[in-house]
């Protein structure tokens, strides 16, 4: 168990932009649960109702904005499900602080470096707002903001919290459900936006990689 979390801190660590002041893999603290969610974490969200982690490949939609996809997968150990937590551009956040509810924060997935992202285009299945994933290191719009909004009395985001995600431009919660897909993803199910909120729009971080918060000075 040690070995391989050790393998997977690496792994994560030779991924990350050296920019976010990673200066070890033994700066990453192990998951727990209640532990507090950070900049810089990086973690599976998982889909309360279906238990999906929020996924995306080097994959495009056939149809809409033939952006790379963003679907839910149904197995834990896929690389492709981390995300990593950043602060909206221009803000005075950083690395190692907490996330308040009701703060705009943006995902960056993991493997193909770019942003979990939405708009008005639609979402294959249903019909909703698509998920996309769009940009990268250097691309970025407001389309990649999503306000994190804790359910319950608290504050902080932790790993143990239900939360939903809202995006900005749109309105629309970060969605799931088990309307699955056929053929490019089969078995895997639609990730879409939704402006109401919904049982299906509630999620929790999961497995991942998770820093310590930085201490104010």
């Amino acid at each position: 168990m040690a070995l391989g979390f050790f393998a997977l801190a690496l792994f994560l660590f030779l991924g990350l932009d050296p920019d976010y002041g990673y200066s070890s893999p033994a700066s990453a603290a192990a998951s727990s649960e209640g532990v507090e969610i950070t900049y810089g974490a990086v973690l599976k969200l998982m889909h309360e109702k279906t238990k999906f982690r929020l996924h995306s490949h080097d994959v495009p939609y056939g149809s809409g904005s033939g952006q790379q996809s963003v679907t839910g997968f149904p197995n834990v150990d896929d690389a492709n499900s981390y995300w990593i937590v950043r602060p909206q551009p221009g803000t005075a956040s950083k690395q190692g602080d907490a996330i308040k509810s009701g703060t705009i924060i943006k995902l960056q997935h993991m493997r193909t470096r770019k942003w979990l992202h939405s708009h008005l285009h639609a979402s294959p299945i249903t019909g909703n707002l698509e998920v996309s994933c769009f940009g990268g290191e250097t691309e970025t719009d407001t389309g990649d903001y999503w306000r994190l909004l804790i359910e319950g009395s608290g504050k902080t985001w932790k790993q143990d919290q239900r939360i939903r995600l809202q995006h900005v431009d749109t309105g629309g919660y970060l969605h799931s459900h088990d309307k699955k897909y056929q053929r490019i993803a089969g078995g895997q199910q639609e990730v879409c936006g939704v402006r109401e909120k919904r049982a299906d729009n509630v999620w929790l971080a999961a497995e991942g990689v998770y820093l310590p918060i930085t201490e104010s000075k």
